[in-house]
């Protein structure tokens, strides 16, 4: 009996999850659906290529990934040394840094925006790729850090050490052993980096302008014009990227996981 209620759990949880999905995919590949038909009248791929094939869907969806992997990148260069000092070392203050490094998860996003947006008006980087990159590192930056930090805390560095010892250089030692220990957690700060940036609307939108054009931009547009099946098309391809990455990440800390338990 505890076996058949845990599988109805899971079964409802999972369709509540896919829910959402399943009715996308019903509006983005039918025509003619009106309430209060169960089911689409018409089934057309017709609206759905209508959308792939369209270059402003197109360019907003290579703009927004090419600005999310440079946000991820920057954003685990910045923080991997924080999280160092942050997980590693006590100090007078620390508990202060941490207040200051997760202050952009505290205040409103449009305050954020708004004065990011006075500030690269003057300096020339309002309506850029660079501007809006620097703006999404603000909101990711706590999250890497925190990633990074609480494995650090459980980081050993007499393997450093001992690395050091055997004639290792401090570049050897920073591939070979500290970015190798720290695979799974820089695999899923990466994951929350790309994630945080690819969703980002209001810093897009304040930042970029009108000219920097991605898809949540682009989906937000469509929303307001009422269209059902193009909503739910931009909608498909909204998530695509986040599952593909959140896919490509499992995989990656199962095959880490693997081949720590060869090694053992």
């Amino acid at each position: 009996m505890k076996r058949i209620t845990a599988y109805s759990l899971r079964a409802v949880l999972y369709f509540i999850l896919i829910a959402p999905l399943l009715l996308f995919a019903a509006y983005a590949f039918s025509t003619r659906w009106f309430f209060p038909q169960p089911f689409p009248v018409e089934w057309t791929t017709i609206t759905f290529l209508r959308a792939i094939n369209d270059s402003r869907t197109l360019s907003s969806m290579a703009q927004g990934i090419w600005i999310a992997i440079l946000v991820s990148v920057l954003s685990l260069m910045l923080a991997l040394p924080a999280a160092r000092v942050q997980g590693l070392r006590e100090f007078r203050g620390r508990q202060l840094a941490w207040l200051l490094l997760f202050l952009p998860t505290i205040i409103p996003p449009l305050a954020i925006g708004m004065g990011l947006n006075i500030l690269f008006l003057r300096i020339g980087l309002a309506g850029t790729i660079a501007g809006v990159v620097l703006a999404h590192i603000i909101p990711t930056l706590p999250y890497t850090i925190f990633t990074l930090s609480s494995a650090f805390a459980r980081f050993d560095e007499n393997y450093e050490f001992q690395a050091l010892a055997l004639g290792a250089s401090p570049w050897q030692i920073f591939l070979k052993v500290t970015l190798r220990m720290m695979t799974p957690s820089l695999v899923v700060a990466t994951l929350f980096a790309f994630l945080i940036s690819w969703s980002q609307y209001l810093l897009t939108l304040l930042i970029g302008g009108g000219q920097i054009i991605t898809l949540p931009i682009l989906l937000f547009s469509a929303a307001s014009g009422g269209n059902p099946s193009t909503i739910a098309t931009l909608s498909l391809l909204f998530v695509a990227p986040p599952v593909m990455v959140i896919a490509f990440t499992a995989r990656s800390l199962s095959q880490h996981d693997n081949e720590i338990r060869e090694q053992y």
